[in-house]
């Protein structure tokens, strides 16, 4: 009989993870999500919202797709894991045993105590129910407020002002992400916060939300004393692995569900894959938790080589996102520092309409470039990846820069412009 693989989640971690081990193997595999049934792309709940797309339109793989490949989809949910005896058990009291279990189960959006965080109209945004009672809550409103300066945040405000509602966005920072984004980035994105009219609130936290007499957002408290009425509520203050039903289990846990390089558990036969996911031993320069699509897709993988024999570590190559904040295009690669260091040196080019952007970072003592920061321009991701593989000087990134350039055909370029400034700040290094 073949092995029985039981993953729970089925985000990009854990649907990767099924479809390389049917590839690889026999095994018999279930997929288990209370969420909803078929995976979807979690990154167009925005884009259902605003009316682009329906949740159909999301889903990558036609519904008969995991019947073909006889990988079982179950949409329920899991009351407690059982490590010691190799079973789950659902909320609806059934048991399910497995061989294998993997451990796919993301994230939950983060709430810190305020009062008034539970009424109707607060909410995150993260699944496809928190999309329902967004659209409940939001009908025919006039003020929201988003509370929190992220990537979800800020596609959140966008959302609300596709419905024309005026957004109050409370942001902890004195500058918007940048606690990620050096003075510069941060700044434009400022800048086109306030033009889309958004009441953009910095270095200002969320202190109570105020109810009516049927239990619904009325109003919020700021830091600042100020009292803003509006009559729903974003919580975009980051997530937190969902782990709950794991604890007190005997895997190991702390923020997340500790894992080695292998995305192994203290337990041979279990893994932990995607945003749920701690590594012990975190590798140089990235965080314990990597909560981005392309790194849950690459565990999703390494798990299903592991649990089917072929040993592989977990290796994310160099770090990259890109996110879209309104009508401007952001991309980062390899390591960009919100602050610089002594060992590094950057220059930031922005053009004269403040519509593009681009900072290149290198090692001062070796001039090795270390990555970079284009906002409003598109790069070719190959070709930095070359750069950063290859220990390539920055003379030569700032030379090549042309060979990045991903723009469509008849966009007006900006490498000579650039090229042209740096060489002006950095006439030591030959361009």
């Amino acid at each position: 009989m073949a092995p029985k693989v039981v993953i729970i989640g089925n985000g990009i971690s854990g649907i990767t993870c099924a479809r390389h081990l049917r590839k690889l193997s026999n095994y018999d595999i279930t997929v288990i999500s209370a969420e909803s049934k078929y995976f979807f792309s979690r990154t167009a709940l925005m884009y259902i919202y605003m009316g682009h797309m329906k949740e159909e339109h999301t889903r990558p793989y036609e519904n008969h797709f995991w019947e073909q490949n006889r990988i079982g989809l179950l949409q329920k949910k899991v009351a407690t894991v059982h490590p010691h005896e190799n079973y789950i058990l659902l909320e609806s009291g059934e048991q399910i045993r497995y061989d294998y279990l993997v451990l796919a189960t993301g994230s939950r959006s983060n709430k810190f105590g305020w009062p008034g965080q539970d009424l109707k109209g607060v909410q995150g945004l993260y699944n496809l129910q928190d999309l329902e009672t967004m659209e409940q809550y939001t009908s025919g409103i006039k003020h929201a407020a988003v509370v929190g300066g992220g990537l979800i945040g800020i596609e959140t405000v966008e959302m609300l002002l596709s419905r024309n509602i005026h957004v109050h966005f409370l942001v902890r920072e004195n500058s918007f992400w940048n606690l990620v984004m050096p003075p510069d980035e941060s700044e434009m994105i400022n800048k086109l916060i306030y033009h889309h009219q958004v009441d953009l609130r910095l270095g200002t936290e969320l202190k109570e939300i105020k109810s009516d007499k049927e239990g619904r957002a009325t109003a919020i408290l700021t830091s600042k004393g100020d009292t803003i009425d509006c009559s729903f509520v974003a919580l975009t203050v980051g997530v937190s692995p969902n782990i709950d039903f794991v604890k007190n289990s005997g895997i190991h846990t702390d923020r997340g569900i500790i894992v080695d390089d292998y995305l192994q558990t203290n337990f041979k036969n279990i893994f932990a894959i995607g945003d749920c996911a701690q590594f012990k031993t975190p590798l140089p320069g990235r965080k314990p938790i990597e909560q981005v699509w392309y790194t849950g897709k690459i565990q999703g993988e390494t798990a299903a080589r592991n649990i089917v024999g072929l040993e592989k570590k977990y290796n994310p190559g160099h770090w990259f996102n890109s996110a879209k904040f309104f009508d401007l295009e952001y991309q980062t690669y390899g390591l960009v520092p919100a602050q610089k260091d002594e060992s590094t040196d950057w220059f930031w080019w922005q053009d004269k309409k403040g519509e593009k952007g681009l900072r290149l970072v290198w090692e001062k003592n070796t001039k090795i470039f270390k990555g970079l920061n284009a906002m409003g321009i598109r790069l070719r991701h190959e070709v930095c990846n070359q750069w950063l593989n290859n220990n390539t000087t920055i003379d030569i990134v700032v030379k090549e820069l042309s060979k990045a350039n991903f723009d469509p055909e008849f966009f007006k370029g900006y490498e000579k412009e650039f090229q042209r400034s740096f060489e002006v700040k950095y006439q030591y290094i030959t361009v």
